[in-house]
């Protein structure tokens, strides 16, 4: 009965410091500027089955892929037998679907085994991807300390986690032979038969492993769900509403601000009547000034490089990384919510995310080639954040590279990029 006690506090605790967690990272996406991302339904519920459900987007790596699958499906079936531990650490119960479920529950059991065996395969190649053949993508200026700290720790977990799930498998099952106590004949054990014989004999010694990986597997879940939030396995989570609210018009289409659309609107018809609109900022500045979708991606960003590793400009030496641009987006808003934890919604810290995360050297290197945007496999559009904040350095600073302020006059001027008025502009058909 202690036991179970002992159980119920922490899971309570545990569910409770996640609530809490989860309600931070929504307020701090719900800074951002609304957006309408719930038109055409049924398209936005095939995006989402086939890009986070289906990782479609995944298999352009075959290697990275299979990996991921493995990891992906071992994730998602075997919290199934976290299930089941779960309400034997609430009512005392040990293997309580054993009976319900039948032959049909030696048949679950046998699969999550040889899935821990897969995920342990998958963790130790990531693992050895990162940390021994060095990948060049996930590497780069953004990649400092701790989100590589970050990724190997997850990893390490989930083998941790593994490891103590076959090993508490291989105790109950010697345990089941020995007809020792409440451990009654249940499952099938593939891959904790051949654990087995490296186990004691001693009924004794076998109830306290299978007790001490029993608490290590289930305080090791509730501990990485708690540290989901604060890593960038959110996206574990996070995937399914960001694909669903993915942009579904063409990429790279710009968007008209309301404010000018207006003015132009009214420029052109005296008789227009403007609705009455709140003045805003033309484009992005800070993070506040972004759509909340845009900082739900930060948040989802998986940090996997994919979309740095085929960036144009970053393939070129330039500083841009469309990877670095979403985790200064996610850095600057966790600042922004800590701020307002601490000193009230309306602190300002005199930072922005232009300049002090985002240099504008970052901002006129990239291409708008959206290449960024196809390789992303959770649909996260980094080119939407940057776009908004070069509008904000034209718009509002009138600070462009020379180049681009050359067009701009030519635009007004002549109205056309080139330097040629209207009237000269077919001269060179009449000397051809």
């Amino acid at each position: 009965m202690i036991g179970q006690v002992i159980f119920i506090i922490i899971l309570l605790a545990a569910v409770y410091l996640f609530g809490k967690n989860v309600a931070k990272v929504r307020r701090n996406i719900l800074l951002g500027r609304d957006t309408n991302r719930s038109d055409d339904p049924a398209r936005r519920w095939k995006v989402m089955a086939k890009v986070a459900l289906g990782q479609t987007k995944m298999v352009k790596r075959p290697v990275a892929a299979i990996m991921h699958f493995f990891i992906y499906i071992g994730f998602v079936i075997i919290n199934l037998e976290v299930l089941e531990i779960m309400i034997d650490g609430i009512f005392g119960s040990h293997r309580i679907f054993s009976e319900p479920l039948g032959s049909l529950y030696g048949l679950l059991i046998g699969s999550f085994e040889i899935l821990a065996v897969l995920v342990l395969v998958a963790c130790v190649v990531f693992l050895a991807r990162r940390n021994m053949l060095r990948l060049k993508r996930f590497n780069g200026i953004e990649m400092t300390a701790w989100p590589k700290s970050d990724a190997n720790y997850i990893l390490i977990i989930e083998i941790l986690l593994m490891m103590a799930f076959l090993t508490m498998n291989a105790a109950d099952y010697k345990l089941q032979l020995l007809h020792f106590g409440h451990y009654t004949e249940a499952g099938s054990f593939p891959v904790s038969t051949l654990i087995g014989p490296l186990l004691p004999t001693g009924a004794n010694a076998l109830a306290t492993i299978e007790r001490v990986c029993w608490w290590f597997h289930i305080i090791g879940i509730l501990t990485f769900l708690n540290y989901l939030p604060y890593s960038k396995h959110f996206h574990i989570l996070l995937a399914f509403p960001n694909t669903w609210y993915s942009n579904l018009h063409k990429k790279g289409e710009f968007t008209n601000m309301a404010s000018v659309t207006t003015e132009v609107k009214a420029m052109l018809d005296p008789s227009f009547v403007p609705e009455a609109t709140a003045v805003s900022r033309f484009g992005a500045k800070d993070v506040t000034d972004l759509t909340w979708k845009n900082l739900m991606e930060a948040y989802t960003c998986t940090e996997c490089g994919r979309c740095t590793s085929v960036c144009p400009a970053n393939i070129t030496g330039k500083l841009l990384s469309p990877r670095k641009i979403m985790m200064d987006t996610r850095d600057r808003l966790t600042q922004v919510g800590n701020n307002i934890d601490k000193h009230g919604k309306d602190y300002t810290d005199d930072k922005a995310l232009l300049d002090n995360y985002i240099t504008r050297e970052e901002l006129w290197a990239c291409t708008t080639c959206n290449a960024c945007v196809e390789a992303c496999p959770v649909n996260i559009n980094p080119l939407e954040i940057i776009t908004e904040m070069r509008r904000y350095l034209v718009m509002e600073e009138s600070q462009a590279p020379a180049s681009l302020n050359n067009m701009f006059g030519n635009m007004e001027n002549n109205g056309a990029p080139w330097k040629y008025s209207q009237a000269d502009r077919f001269n060179w058909a009449e000397r051809s």
